[in-house]
């Protein structure tokens, strides 16, 4: 074949090998190896050039040897080194896929299937794809309640149909149950008490209440927080008083609501000796004997119709609520107003630390009586309760002499000049609210002195109170005792018979 005829043949080729890829949707190639706006590569790259990259890159090695099919020289029309970007399927003309559901295509976990042959693999029949294995590593976030419905679902169905994994989960789901321990949901009744003084302290209130009124207010608004989520039961909870009387313990039985009603016709004595009104539906005192606190609990309990239910709580707070308002409006100078209880009175500043300590122990009471803790007061509140207690036994035991239910001493009469020292007692309470006092034996107008002391006695301040209130005998307060052992038991019983109902 001439050379002539071999170059027809070759253009022959190149034109049927160009309209071939041009019906494929290539691009047409220029000759020069590069696809149309791309620059072309150097001459390098071009078969029989030095240098060149290894075969199948687009050259030949080396110019030795003939060239692959593709390269550079005589053959088709060389592939080029970069290929050309696909064209969109929208610009080709071709049919798009058809629209489906997404929940068709449910995407597979990796790991779900065997990569050897794209199928299942040990499959749970519960949820199709999910193996053994990935329904056991599902069992912690099971036992959390972490899965999602499908998967918990898949979990539960498994749990039936294998030992161990029902095994392992119940062990789990214990394990869960450690970890959220159940709490009281009572609130500390010291939180009142501690907001309200945490309030005061950064701004006091415009018109302040009494130092003597402060125990009062404190006290009465615990035992109100104690009272509020009381339900029915709770406030027919029977309670019993308990008191002294004549050297013999003395007991009343009656409700949480009759201890409230208890305490507010007693209250009443201070309401009305500063000109409120008289809780009690009669005024008493007029035949009946309802003048002392006793006096004026049973005419309460005896005018309602029915026993006294929650609806006590109300006029009881309000009363308490008008005396401290009261006595904060007069002020301290009204402190020396008498109160009478009876066959004895109080100035008012006492009688306002008698209500105070009343309503601590009656609270007490309430709380024992629903299985519910009740701290004492705070430790300057308690102080101030002890020393009213302490200032009164001189007087109590001058009673009891005239009773003839104490001895006067035997080296001293039992009266002294008022002023005069006498023979003392040493009363020292321990523990917060805590002191020491000299009691005067002999006479109320008597000085107590450290030179004439007889007796020494130590007691916890708690216990004090208890004893002052009735709740424990002479005989069982663990007192320490030194000295005159008749002068020490005066003092303690005459602590025990100042508590009344």
């Amino acid at each position: 074949m001439s050379g002539a005829d071999r170059s027809e043949a070759h253009d022959d080729r190149a034109a049927g090998e160009r309209h071939a890829r041009e019906s494929d949707g290539e691009q047409p190639d220029d000759g020069t190896g590069a696809a149309p706006g791309r620059p072309a590569h150097d001459g390098t790259d071009a078969g029989g050039g030095a240098g060149s990259t290894s075969p199948g890159a687009g050259g030949s090695g080396g110019g030795a040897g003939d060239a692959p099919p593709g390269a550079g020289g005589p053959g088709p029309a060389r592939q080029p080194r970069v290929p050309t970007p696909r064209a969109c399927v929208e610009d080709g003309g071709l049919r798009l896929p058809g629209l489906t559901d997404p929940a068709d295509h449910v995407p597979v976990p990796p790991g779900l299937t065997d990569p050897a042959d794209h199928t299942p693999a040990d499959h749970d029949p519960a949820l199709p794809g999910l193996s053994h294995g990935v329904l056991k590593s599902l069992l912690g976030a099971w036992a959390l309640a972490a899965c999602s419905a499908a998967e918990t679902a898949a979990v539960e169905e498994h749990l039936g149909d294998c030992g161990g994994c029902a095994d392992e989960a119940r062990r789990l789901r214990e394990a869960v149950g450690l970890l959220h321990q159940p709490e009281s949901l009572d609130l500390n009744p010291a939180l009142r008490t501690r907001v309200l003084t945490g309030c005061l302290s950064r701004r006091p209130p415009r018109i302040p209440v009494p130092d003597w009124a402060v125990p009062y207010d404190a006290e009465t608004a615990r035992l109100d927080a104690l009272l509020q989520d009381f339900g029915d039961p709770e406030w027919h909870a029977p309670v019993r008083l308990r008191w002294f009387d004549d050297d013999r313990p003395t007991s009343r039985r009656t409700t949480v609501a009759g201890v409230i009603a208890h305490l507010l016709s007693v209250d009443g004595l201070v309401a009305t000796a500063l000109g409120l009104e008289d809780p009690l539906p009669a005024a008493p005192g007029r035949g009946d004997g309802a003048v002392g606190p006793a006096g004026r609990t049973e005419a309460y309990w005896r005018a309602a119709r029915f026993p006294p239910t929650r609806a006590v709580r109300e006029p009881w707070r309000e009363q308490s609520h008008s005396l401290v308002r009261t006595v904060s409006f007069t002020g301290s100078h009204a402190g020396g107003l008498p109160v009478a209880y009876g066959d004895f009175a109080l100035p008012l500043h006492d009688a306002m630390l008698d209500r105070a300590f009343e309503c601590w122990v009656h609270a007490a009471d309430i709380a024992e009586a629903v299985h519910y803790p009740y701290e004492p007061p705070a430790p300057h509140h308690l102080h101030r309760m002890i020393d009213l207690a302490a200032r009164l036994l001189p007087s109590v035991l001058a009673e009891r002499r005239r009773a003839g239910l104490s001895a006067p001493g035997d080296r001293t009469p039992h009266l002294v000049p008022a002023g005069a020292p006498g023979r003392s007692l040493r009363l020292e309470i321990e523990g917060a609210g805590g002191g020491e006092w000299l009691i005067a034996l002999d006479s109320p107008a008597a000085v107590g002195s450290a030179d004439h002391e007889v007796a020494h006695v130590a007691l916890d301040g708690v216990e004090f109170c208890h004893l002052a209130a009735g709740h424990i005998s002479p005989e069982d307060a663990a007192a320490g005792q030194h000295g005159d052992r008749r002068a020490v038991r005066d003092v303690l019983f005459a602590t025990a018979s100042m508590s009344r109902m």
